[in-house]
């Protein structure tokens, strides 16, 4: 009861402070990750962004499958979602072999990744997770008690799990992993990720995001629910926000054990979920005709950019993702002003004493009208 009065009072707060008409989860989710975006924030109006290079967003969905789905659901626009969403449980506990008490849905996997920061940062204490990377759990947990304790990537922009393992002490309440890495898209062999988590998981907890996972190939899937199941101190999220292209209906799922399931959820705000967004991820699920699509025409997008950052000499993170990383070799904020103008959004990371690109993948046209306008400039 007093780590929940104390999440209410920081909550409050922090909620004071901000401007007005921005929520709390609203501000963190869409923050600044460096000090160009943070003197720009505001500045620009998103409405004029056409080629959105800017969100990881999956271009090309929804799937028929799911539209079709949206349509029947509207009628049952008048009736809350809980039966709907207990089914849900069910079948995404099937899918990964767990029972429903192992699964919590949320309103897209940064929801939970919100519940999870308020769950442990009240606690006090340290968060560990390598940087840069998706720092919204440990934004959230920062407002509240806790610290974040940054480990820098190694020189492929992967994580460096045995500097992380080596930061772990007893004050640690949770160790945040992302594979593949948000904003790098790089990747990590699925056997050190999981010597990491089983070692790391016996002492403290260990959250797994794993929203881009679907980008791989269905063979070099491998996630770390298998250490759920293990009853290992360990969650797992995913999204229907990437691959399923569902971002903007927001639903994602976190997979644990139920007392940890029971742990994060203490802090879900009201009902998250609606019958559309409950009826889209449904039916999309097991639509790999869809995702075979998703995966090729990104990987063809993709190696456009690829091709070019070659040609130019410029260096990248190896991205298994929807996203490339790289160093800004040019003024990013000029760069920024002048994309913007021509409506192309993509976003500026500060890491390691430098600006750095990280280039969503859309289209291939929109690839090729990025590259055209992005050299024209450096």
């Amino acid at each position: 009861m007093q780590n929940r009065r104390n999440w209410l009072k920081s909550t409050l707060s922090l909620a004071a402070a901000l401007p007005i008409g921005i929520s709390l989860s609203e501000q963190l989710m869409a923050a600044p990750v460096s000090e160009i975006e943070r003197q720009r924030w505001g500045k620009f109006r998103a409405s004029g962004i056409k080629i959105k290079l800017n969100s990881n967003e999956n271009p090309y969905g929804p799937s028929e499958k799911a539209k079709q789905a949206l349509q029947q659901i509207i009628v049952e626009g008048n009736r809350y979602a809980f039966d709907v969403q207990e089914e849900m449980k069910a079948i995404l506990a099937q899918k990964e072999g767990v029972t429903p008490a192992h699964i919590s849905i949320g309103a897209g996997s940064g929801d939970l990744l919100c519940q999870a920061g308020a769950a442990f940062g009240v606690e006090g204490g340290r968060i560990v997770s390598a940087f840069p990377t998706f720092p919204l759990l440990m934004n959230y947990a920062t407002t509240f008690n806790a610290t974040w304790d940054k480990v820098n990537l190694n020189d492929k922009l992967e994580h460096d799990y045995d500097a992380m393992a080596a930061r772990v002490t007893g004050d640690t309440k949770l160790v945040f992993v992302c594979n593949p890495n948000n904003p790098t898209g790089t990747l990590v062999d699925p056997v050190r990720v999981k010597q990491f988590c089983e070692e790391v998981s016996k002492k403290t907890t260990v959250y797994v995001d794993e929203a881009y996972l679907e980008f791989l190939e269905p063979k070099d899937q491998i996630s770390m629910v298998d250490l759920v199941k293990a009853d290992a101190n360990v969650i797992v999220s995913r999204t229907f926000s990437k691959i399923y292209g569902l971002a903007g209906l927001r639903i994602g799922y976190v997979i644990g054990r139920p007392d940890l399931i029971k742990k994060v959820d203490k802090y879900h705000m009201g009902i998250a979920n609606n019958q559309s967004a409950l009826a889209a991820a449904k039916a999309s699920l097991g639509d790999t005709a869809f995702m075979e699509m998703c995966r090729k025409k990104n990987a063809e997008a993709r190696k456009h950019l690829t091709d070019y950052l070659d040609k130019k000499g410029i260096s990248y993170g190896k991205s298994y993702t929807n996203f490339l990383f790289f160093p800004a070799k040019a003024d990013a904020a000029q760069v920024l002003t002048k994309l913007e103008e021509r409506g192309i959004g993509i976003r500026v990371w500060d890491y390691n004493n430098q600006q750095w690109f990280r280039v969503s993948i859309g289209t291939l046209d929109e690839m090729k009208t990025f590259t055209k306008a992005f050299d024209e400039m450096v």
